[in-house]
């Protein structure tokens, strides 16, 4: 049985993501190179080609891989909009839970992988219960997307004049869940549905 290099070095796509993330952390963007990568695993370079194709779809791996911790709510729950208020707030939580991802979300817009287009599926869902269709629902989805990253970017920034971090953070956690609320009310307002 014929193996590529990457097998050949017992990588599995999940070790080549768990690595790129620890090389984000430590040095940011420009620290993960490929080359980088291939040394933390101790495997020559063209091992990594067997799992991601190359730096771009290796960035957006790592932030897909980390949705799969959103936690999704039940596709029948009762009200829609409390769905959708769970699954933002699941969302930013996860998003404070990485901060050094956070920037990469910025950057690439959110995520593209399996596990954002899942999210992005069940927001359009619960969206289409709560009454919203086609382009106001797209639209719906992509302002929680971006109010929810620029949120977390908002709050995993360099604090300003902060004597003690933690109060922020609850207040930022507060601030977050009633301007979601807010935005969730505006969203669903029948004058929005048209």
């Amino acid at each position: 049985m014929d193996r590529r290099p990457g097998q050949r070095a017992g990588l599995t796509r999940e070790r080549v993501l768990a690595a790129a993330h620890e090389l984000l952390g430590a040095g940011g963007v420009d620290g993960l190179t490929m080359r980088a990568l291939a040394r933390r695993l101790e495997v020559a370079p063209n091992a990594l080609y067997s799992h991601v194709p190359g730096k771009t779809a290796l960035l957006d791996a790592v932030i897909d891989e980390v949705l799969a911790q959103v936690e999704v709510p039940a596709m029948d729950v009762a009200d829609p909009v409390t769905g959708l208020h769970a699954l933002m707030c699941s969302t930013y939580d996860v998003l404070l839970g990485h901060p050094d991802l956070v920037p990469l979300y910025l950057a690439r817009n959110g995520a593209r992988g399996a596990n954002a287009r899942h999210l992005g599926d069940v927001m359009l869902a619960l969206l289409d219960r709560a009454g919203l269709r086609e382009a106001r629902a797209r639209e719906a989805l992509s302002v929680l997307i971006v109010y929810t990253i620029g949120f977390a970017a908002f709050t995993t920034g360099p604090p300003i004049d902060v004597p003690d971090p933690e109060p922020r953070a609850e207040q930022m956690r507060e601030n977050f869940d009633s301007g979601l609320r807010w935005l969730l009310a505006g969203i669903t307002a029948p004058s929005m549905r048209a």
